[in-house]
């Protein structure tokens, strides 16, 4: 008898288990994505609505769009408060790590780790903030230095000269390209943050290691939700030029769009942790866990009233 391949690790088959975990304890996430998400995504969500509504409605305003754009971005703090940021991720991560082992998930255990995962995962944004901004910095040598060049043998280059619009394109292409790669071999970096007693550049060389051979997932992964992210952002920005003078349709697309924001952060950060799990499995680490995890005792997952149980089985080839 032929024994049946494991299921292939892909995009659709890391979003089929997130939308279980995250069914099969609705009023769960439900709860965490009200506390910490929410006011997240509503904030994104009502400032471009309120700065344009300020800008049209007020002939001051309207007069300095000469100085400042009304398109600009809101202010990053503003839209996306730190700590509720990093307590959203460690939070969700934390009740999917225990759901996907089918661990009970208590809403009061997952605001509890908070405490524990916020710094090493605010030192872990540092540390990739600060990579980030040494290669931007390096680029950005790197063009001052031609330039100085090119002025030491007599030549100049003005910044409008097409040599010098050529080589900014040819860099900023390679710039974007190593932070994609980079981005794409770290997006495990939060999760081990909150598992593993790892953070900072200890979590980033951790999280590269996992990716090894699932950086395509974690590519399309990043696609996905990047794509989601901005039609929401689209429809969240043109919703001003529909409104009409009746309030109730401003406040039905600020709602929709703030639980469609609110649903993406969740099914993200809950879909990183789902394939930090897959990456485990894939290097062998996930099924002696599980060996430990349920060797004394058969433990049946804790699912809500009505619905089907299911058996998690992970298949390793060596």
């Amino acid at each position: 008898m032929e024994t049946p391949s494991p299921p292939s690790l892909n995009l659709r088959a890391v979003l089929t288990e997130t939308r279980r975990i995250i069914n099969a304890h609705s009023r769960h996430f439900l709860a965490l994505s009200v506390v910490f998400l929410l006011p997240i995504s509503f904030s994104s969500t009502v400032y471009p609505t309120l700065h344009n509504l300020l800008i049209s409605d007020h002939p001051l305003i309207t007069s300095q769009k000469f100085f400042t754009s009304s398109d600009s971005a809101p202010p990053p703090l503003l839209t996306n408060p730190p700590p509720l940021s990093l307590s959203a991720l460690g939070s969700i991560t934390y009740s999917v790590f225990h759901g996907f082992y089918g661990r009970p998930v208590k809403l009061l255990s997952a605001v509890n780790s908070v405490r524990l995962s916020f710094f090493p995962l605010l030192g872990t944004v540092i540390a990739c903030q600060l990579i980030f901004m040494l290669i931007a910095v390096v680029a950005g040598l790197f063009l001052f230095l031609f330039i100085g060049v090119f002025e030491m043998i007599g030549l100049e280059m003005e910044l409008s000269s097409p040599y010098f619009v050529g080589l900014f394109i040819v860099v900023a292409i390679i710039t974007l390209v190593v932070l994609l790669y980079l981005q794409v071999n770290w997006t495990l970096a939060g999760v081990v943050s909150v598992v593993e007693p790892r953070w900072g550049f200890g979590a980033l060389r951790r999280s590269a290691d996992l990716m090894r051979g699932m950086r395509g997932v974690g590519l399309w992964l990043m696609v996905f939700f990047g794509v989601c992210s901005g039609v929401l952002g689209l429809c969240s920005s043109v919703s001003y030029e529909w409104r009409s003078r009746d309030g109730l349709r401003n406040v039905v697309m600020i709602v929709l769009c703030s639980m469609g924001v609110m649903v993406v952060l969740l099914y993200h950060a809950a879909a990183n942790t789902v394939l930090y799990m897959y990456c485990k499995a894939v290097n062998g680490e996930l099924a002696l866990e599980i060996a430990e995890e349920f060797a004394s005792e058969y433990v049946s997952l804790p699912f809500d009233d009505g619905k089907v149980p299911h058996v998690v089985s992970v298949a390793y080839v060596g």
